[in-house]
């Protein structure tokens, strides 16, 4: 009998009866080509309890057709006999044999020889066997067919030779307990009943891994997670991939009979496996006492399960706490149990009690997920009114390690109470881990509250240190002087000790150890420490612009801080020294941190012997005498590198580059003190004067015997008064002789014409109302009005050409 499709082709190899279908098995090669396969092919056969779903298993593993059990016509043999079928989409060739289900009522209680002969000649044939069984058979003698392999094992060892075969236990309906725990169970019983089979001599020391690799695989409920079961399905279909492979699931195989010869030596198989009578299974009474007990446990499972008081607790616990949870559901559970008893006492005691005890735990594991949600109600509830009472005890200013051991110990005691009443009579669960994460969880929040708290403070501190320290130190260092460095370490240790003063008041409460405040103390004291390098190592780094700015400020300003106005009378030399030391000064200050000890004496010795006297040095005659330069070093002595900011040689670049950015200021204080010199010396000298009186004594006594010469000079004397005030002719040689001379000569002639007409302008006016010889007064002002109006517009004139001149002189000048 034999059933085709596009996809697949399968074949019943042994029919009901033990009949080998010979014809069929030829055909069926034929067709699936498996002679062209030489080696190339494996054969995967399945084993297991009567309608344990291995027809289903096997069509949606490899894609072939087999005849499953309708659920609905109730639970029956569905597959006589061994039928064979080719995978569909699977390299290489793979054959796959379903075998008839053991413990079926149709066969009776006495007739299982059939079954230890299609189970025995699986193994014999098979690269790999798949064990089917459920998952809740794991750790039980009868319905994992424990006995059926002791006895496999023991007939194969005598019968055929050895050949690795792949055992592969497929666990159905798993349940939440993880394969990682089921599989150790399912080796140790293969290796328990393998090392409990008598063995041949030949056999005597032979290990299973002799014989067989074993698997261990498990898939969820196909009714009931169907999706799920498909999935693992899927994954697992593909460790058949490539099989023989090195590394596959057979890929250790021995023994393998060539692809054409598989039809005879299958049959000859058979044969032996036929011939062979004295073959002993398992009683059948224990099975059947297995298969029932678990059908009744399993209805009392599915009442409990559709159970409405169940069901309510259920939904009620993932919400929040459910008072008087665990009486309610022990109460449930124990008439669960109740009526198992009633219904299977007359079983098998040993299998009635081992069905009873997984029953039990099948319930358990069902309730246990609330029981969780529960505990973690009551954790997550405990810890927020912990969090809450916590808060509400700081606040009101109780001590905070007072606050955290009375709050801890009131809701843990809370907890306690709580989980008492979570507890269900039929389970021996414990608490103390949930009651260990809720410890763990209130210790870690007064941890970080109290982490928080010292932080809050410390920042403050440090805030405050910070708005202490920099601006006062910035303006120490600004004001550069020999007190400069104790007065920072003066300002810096009575800050430190404020700041520490405070720190220990806010510290009360916390009963902290003496060593941790040691540890908050001194990071207290380095951050001051640091604060003030920090602002010493800033202001370093502008010692340049500080050094420029200070002899800016004493160069161009008196001891009264007013500006300087270069006469020809100040000594700018000593001014200029005096600037430059105290720049130097400054200099010195800030070559390095003097926190702990003041070294300030030594350095600006050696800057001022080195840079201030190095004029002194070159104008030695003999330069081979002169000292090695101080300044040629990386380094101070007895200062540390960590407590250098400026460097001897930087000090040296640093001057060099002030004294260029400043003589330019030197240079343009002497220009303007000599300009100055020049425009009050108008006088010409003694000797001329003295010449001009002894050579002129003639002309002087005929100008005394002429009275009309004196009034020719008078007038003109006035006339060169009035054009030297409306020409501002030593304002115009203030900027020079050059620009003096070009700018009366275009002023000059304006002028004077400007001039005579107002006088003529003047001498044309008459009275209206009387003579003006009668009023000689008046005339006289008028005219001085007249005069002094058009000397001030000339002047005003003269003053507005004189600084455009001075602008262009100035402009040529810096170009």
């Amino acid at each position: 009998m034999a059933a085709k499709s596009d996809e697949n082709c399968s074949v019943q190899l042994i029919d009901g009866d033990g009949g080998f279908n010979v014809d069929g098995i030829d055909s069926f090669i034929k067709d699936v080509k498996l002679g062209e396969c030489g080696l190339s092919y494996a054969v995967v056969s399945i084993m297991g309890p009567q309608s344990s779903g291995k027809s289903t298993l096997l069509n949606n593993l490899f894609g072939t057709n087999f005849r499953e059990m309708d659920a609905f016509k109730g639970r029956s043999q569905t597959t006589k006999g061994i039928w064979l079928a080719r995978c569909a989409g699977i390299e290489p060739c793979t054959l796959v044999m379903d075998l008839e289900g053991t413990d079926g009522r149709e066969r009776g209680e006495d007739d299982t020889a059939f079954e230890k002969q299609s189970a025995l000649f699986a193994l014999a044939v098979s690269d790999i066997v798949l064990i089917n069984m459920w998952c809740h058979d794991i750790g039980r003698e009868q319905a994992a067919n424990k006995p059926l392999l002791k006895t496999v094992f023991q007939v194969m060892m005598r019968l055929f030779s050895p050949r690795k075969t792949t055992l592969m236990f497929v666990i159905r309906d798993k349940t939440r307990t993880p394969l990682e725990n089921l599989e150790p169970v399912l080796r140790e019983d293969v290796q328990k009943i393998w090392d409990s089979v008598p063995k041949p001599h030949a056999h005597k020391d032979t290990p299973l891994s002799e014989f067989f690799n074993v698997e261990v695989t498990a898939l969820s409920s196909y009714e009931e997670k169907e999706e799920q079961f498909k999935e693992q399905v899927a994954n697992l279909r593909q460790r058949f991939f490539h099989s023989i492979a090195p590394g596959g699931l057979a890929g250790d195989r021995r023994g393998v009979v060539p692809a054409s010869g598989f039809s005879f030596s299958a049959q000859q198989i058979w044969k032996v496996i036929k011939e062979n009578r004295d073959l002993d299974l398992p009683a059948h009474k224990v099975m059947v006492a297995t298969v029932r007990c678990e059908e009744i446990a399993n209805e009392k499972f599915t009442w409990f399960a559709s159970n409405q008081d169940w069901l309510s607790l259920e939904e009620e616990v993932q919400s929040g706490p459910v008072q008087g949870f665990g009486k309610k559901l022990s109460s449930i559970i124990d008439t669960c149990l109740s009526e198992y008893d009633a219904e299977a006492t007359f079983f098998d005691e040993g299998v009635r009690s081992a069905k009873r005890v997984q029953l039990e735990e099948k319930l358990l594991q069902l309730v246990q997920p609330a029981f969780q949600s529960l505990l973690g109600h009551i954790r997550s509830g405990t810890f927020d009114n912990f969090k809450e009472a916590f808060d509400k005890a700081l606040n009101e200013g109780e001590g905070f390690s007072s606050a955290a051991a009375n709050c801890s110990q009131t809701y843990m005691a809370i907890f306690d109470t709580e989980c008492a009443g979570a507890i269900i009579e039929q389970a021996n669960w414990d608490t103390s881990r949930i009651r260990d994460k809720l410890r763990r969880d209130i210790d870690a929040h007064v941890a970080t509250i109290r982490a928080d708290k010292l932080s809050e403070l410390s920042a403050h501190l440090e805030k405050k240190l910070k708005e202490a320290l920099s601006g006062p130190v910035e303006a120490l260092l600004d004001g550069a002087n020999n007190e400069t460095w104790p007065a920072i370490r003066k300002l810096l240790q009575r800050e430190t000790e404020s700041a520490i003063s405070e720190l220990s008041k806010g510290l009360v409460g916390y009963d902290m150890d003496e060593k941790t405040k040691e540890k908050m103390v001194t990071s207290l004291e380095n951050y001051a420490k640091g604060v003030v390098e920090s602002k010493t190592r800033e202001e370093a780094g502008r010692v340049l612009i500080r050094m420029k700015d200070r002899f800016s400020t004493l160069f161009s300003h008196d001891a009264d801080s007013m500006p300087r106005v270069w006469t020809g009378k100040e000594d700018i030399r000593a001014i200029t020294k005096t600037a430059r030391s105290a720049s130097l000064k400054l200099l010195s200050v800030m070559a390095a941190l003097r926190l702990d000890e003041d070294d300030s004496g030594e350095i600006d010795n050696t800057l001022s012997s080195a840079l201030l006297n190095v004029s002194n040095s070159s104008n030695t005659k003999d330069r081979s005498i002169v000292a090695t330069d101080p300044l040629a070093s990386s380094s101070w002595e007895k200062v540390s590198p960590t407590q250098t900011l400026i460097s001897p040689v930087q000090c040296k670049s640093i001057w060099r580059q002030f004294k260029v950015e400043t003589e330019y200021t030197v240079s343009q204080a002497i220009a303007a003190q000599e300009a100055s010199k020049r425009n009050n010396n108008w006088l010409p000298p003694p000797w001329a004067i003295a010449a001009m009186v002894i050579l002129g004594f003639n002309e002087f006594m005929t100008l005394l015997r002429n009275p009309l010469y004196l009034g020719v000079i008078f007038v003109l004397y006035l006339l060169a008064k009035a054009l030297w005030v409306q020409l501002d002719v030593s304002g115009q040689f203030s900027n020079g002789l050059l620009p003096g001379l070009l700018s009366l000569s275009s002023t000059f002639v304006p002028t004077v014409m400007n001039l005579l007409k107002k006088l003529a302008e003047e001498g044309q006016q008459r009275p209206t109302t009387s003579d003006p010889q009668s009023n000689p007064a008046i005339t006289s002002k008028r005219i001085r009005n007249s005069s002094s109006n058009d000397m001030t517009s000339t002047a005003s004139s003269a003053v507005t050409e004189t600084e455009v001149g001075a602008e262009c002189t100035s402009g040529s000048k810096e170009d």
